[in-house]
């Protein structure tokens, strides 16, 4: 048997008659008119097949039917409430899960410490984190947070820019010594590659772009591995600079001045829709914007090669 949609006004405007004795006395406490509210409540009664209220000279009073109807929707509209209640207290308050989902070398050499900071601050937060460096569908996944780099593709998805994300060309100084320092984006075809897996090299001036011809020698999807090979002399590699930065501040690593710049990115924080208004969410999102932008950290080695 089908059963008609009822309507949560028409039920509270029922339970207000009860709780109040009168009709008018509802309507004022509901802020409809008198008549308006009746026709909510009849509308009740014709949808639930019997009469409710027994309408008297003092106003109404619950039928025994009406009464053991009153007594659940008051326990529903209740729970309702509190229902609300938890949810007002969840976009208010910093506390409870945040999951999360970042990239496996930013995750490890940068956002790990400023989750710890960030704990440390809101000791009632609980993090779930998820190192990968697959785009996850972070509806389907649960997630409240991504941190992601490069171009965003989800339309539907709320983004707030971090910091941007520099790449530089990188080699060790004996590989350099051993097949020469390149100068122009073309010289990069007589050396060997390390490539990250599905990368395309750009290289321009944020008008004309061209992308050179390379010989890989080792492909990887992950940079931490590239730097290391790099470090070892196996060829050159073109990395984001949160990931060069150690190597070339050690020295193992040098950075390459060429006649175009490479492409660059940013940093982005997105979240599902429904999870951007959550006050654990905007903590960590605006925690995250301060900790790292405008401009990052680890980026003055970058800048210097440049202003050189």
């Amino acid at each position: 048997m089908e059963h008609s949609t009822v309507d949560l006004v028409d039920v509270l405007s029922f339970v207000r008659v009860v709780e109040t004795g009168s009709f008018a006395r509802a309507a004022e406490r509901m802020g409809l008119s008198k008549p308006v509210l009746s026709r909510r409540v009849a509308r009740l009664e014709e949808g639930l097949g019997a009469r409710l209220l027994t309408r008297t000279a003092r106003g109404a009073k619950a039928t025994d039917i009406g009464q053991t109807y009153y007594a659940r929707a008051s326990g529903v509209l209740a729970e309702l409430e509190a229902a609300r209640e938890v949810v007002a207290e969840a976009v208010t308050q910093i506390a409870g899960p945040i999951r999360l989902t970042a990239p496996i070398s930013f995750g490890i050499a940068h956002l790990n410490a400023a989750l710890v900071e960030f704990v440390a601050q809101h000791p009632q937060v609980e993090l779930d984190i998820d190192l990968s460096d697959a785009n996850v569908d972070l509806t389907e996944g649960g997630y409240d947070l991504a941190v992601r780099i490069g171009t965003l593709a989800d339309s539907s998805l709320i983004a707030r820019r971090i910091a941007p994300v520099r790449k530089v060309v990188i080699g060790s100084p004996s590989y350099l010594d051993r097949k020469g320092r390149p100068k122009a984006v073309a010289d990069l075809a007589d050396h060997d590659i390390l490539l990250y897996s599905g990368e395309t090299w750009r290289f321009g001036n944020g008008r004309d772009w061209e992308t050179p011809r390379i010989r890989a020698v080792m492909r990887t999807n992950n940079g931490d591995m590239l730097r290391e090979a790099a470090e070892a002399g196996l060829g050159l590699c073109l990395l984001p600079s949160f990931i060069a930065a150690p190597g070339i501040e050690s020295g193992a690593l040098e950075p390459l001045i060429l006649d175009r710049e490479p492409a660059h990115g940013a940093l982005h924080a997105v979240m599902p829709p429904g999870r951007a208004t959550t006050a654990r969410v905007r903590a960590l999102v605006d925690f995250l914007v301060a900790r790292f932008g405008p401009e990052p950290s680890w980026d003055p080695c970058w800048l210097a090669r440049n202003e050189a």
